[in-house]
């Protein structure tokens, strides 16, 4: 992998639980995540049932799925730990409502005295507020995102961690979509969020290392210098243009201001 190619690289990630706090002993029993590199899926995931050690509570169980006696013979989570780890290495996760995700994955790697997230990957991008902020007011669930772009979810009859994350990185490239024609624009409005900083700053500043961006020639420069000069004719002078371009000449740059 070239270092550009590294420099895009995209883990987009989901876990299933046993119930909402890992503060109450709760437990990761699944772990999914679909590699992105320059904006395309490569087919590369990570993928594991986890054996908890305890029941789901019955609103998680309602929504995964995934009951005790089918994840007795699964792997427990410090069996896989150093796998994921090395699959999640370097790599931006996109997360949907990340703060959740996060919290109980640090919770299982220091259980079982790994590094945390924050010491293998940058900070991730969190796609619920970056939705809330596109879509004010409305629902902002995976299943709603997908309604909104047009994103086949008729296989999720449950929440799953796998197929979830390829459903995320499907809405977030539809969410984004565009982006590449916005890359000069390095410095957004003030962004509100993580999301705003991802969306905007993160991507664009990556994507824009690649840009080739193509120098006036001489006739050219010329044209433009007779469309400022007319610019401050009909304005009495007050072509600001012309007077940046002036300046740049005076010091040598080819530069149009």
């Amino acid at each position: 992998m070239s270092n550009q190619d590294a420099a895009l690289r995209y883990v987009v990630l989901d876990t299933e639980t046993t119930g909402l706090e890992h503060a109450l002993g709760h437990r990761v029993i699944e772990v999914a995540g679909v590699e992105l590199l320059g904006r395309r899926l490569t087919g590369a995931h990570f993928h594991q049932y986890l054996r908890p050690d305890r029941d789901s509570d019955p609103g998680a169980l309602e929504k995964h799925g995934l009951t005790t006696e089918f994840l007795a013979d699964k792997p427990r989570f410090e069996d896989i730990a150093d796998a994921l780890i090395e699959f999640l290495r370097g790599a931006t996760l996109i997360i949907h409502n990340a703060a959740f995700d996060v919290g109980f994955l640090d919770s299982e790697l220091r259980r079982c005295g790994r590094p945390t997230l924050d010491m293998v990957c940058p900070p991730p991008l969190d796609t619920l507020p970056l939705a809330r902020e596109m879509h004010p007011g409305k629902r902002n669930t995976l299943d709603a995102l997908c309604e909104r772009y047009d994103v086949d979810n008729s296989r999720r009859t449950y929440h799953g961690a796998l197929l979830d994350s390829e459903l995320l990185a499907d809405v977030y490239l539809a969410m984004t979509r565009g982006q590449e024609s916005l890359v000069m624009d390095l410095e957004p409005a003030r962004p509100t969020s993580v999301s705003g900083q991802a969306a905007s700053a993160a991507e664009a500043a990556q994507l824009a290392a690649r840009l080739r961006v193509p120098q006036a020639d001489a006739t050219e420069l010329a044209e433009h210098a007779r469309t400022l000069a007319g610019i401050e004719k009909a304005s009495k002078g007050a072509c600001l243009w012309l007077h940046g371009y002036a300046q740049a000449a005076q010091a040598g740059s080819t530069d149009i201001p």
